[in-house]
């Protein structure tokens, strides 16, 4: 499989199709990034204060602008998540290479935000099963982590049954100089 930023490709299982975000899927974006409910789960670790939450289609074509801008220039690659039987995009799926002065120095970096309705075990862990597949080829990483606060027990569960384990490692800001936690790690 070639690098993601050589050509995105569509990963996908009978449930969901993970693709390149599109401005044309803005107005469903746009229910997942205002929904108060999924605001909690979204990870904006070292997002220069930006918490994703956009409560107007002009701030959500701004953000997808900006993912592009991101992909373009290789500093992160942002998919959508559609549901098969809705034909709705659910969420995105990031993924990026970490660079830092930390213990994570060198991994992967799995984002993952969905509609509060989908932030369900079942579901976070067949959307990881479709990205993990090829994660460690489309970034050529050995190691992956993704965020999963304590209150995110659906999210929690998930991660084990990905093969993820909590790390007791902090995440050092690269912008901010800030110690995250709560991140999980998986290793190829």
């Amino acid at each position: 499989m070639k690098n993601i930023y050589e050509e995105c490709p569509v990963l996908k299982d009978d449930k969901f199709i993970l693709r390149k975000t599109e401005l044309s899927d803005a107005d469903d974006l746009l229910k997942v990034y205002s929904d108060k409910n999924a605001l909690p789960f979204f990870n904006s670790d070292n997002c220069n204060g930006d918490n994703f939450y956009y409560t107007t289609k002009e701030r959500m074509l701004e953000a997808l602008e900006f993912w592009n801008l991101a992909y373009d220039n290789k500093w992160f690659a942002r998919l959508s998540v559609l549901d098969t039987t809705t034909e709705e995009v659910i969420g995105t799926i990031e993924g990026c290479i970490r660079a830092s002065d930390d213990a994570f120095n060198g991994c992967g970096i799995l984002r993952l935000d969905l509609g509060s309705k989908y932030e369900k075990t079942c579901a976070i862990a067949d959307i990881m099963s479709v990205i993990l597949k090829d994660f460690y080829d489309l970034f050529g990483c050995e190691s992956i982590i993704t965020k999963v606060p304590v209150y995110a027990v659906e999210r929690e569960s998930a991660a084990k049954e990905s093969g993820f384990v909590k790390s007791d490692e902090l995440m050092i800001g690269n912008n901010d100089g800030y110690a995250y936690k709560d991140y999980w790690i998986i290793h190829k």
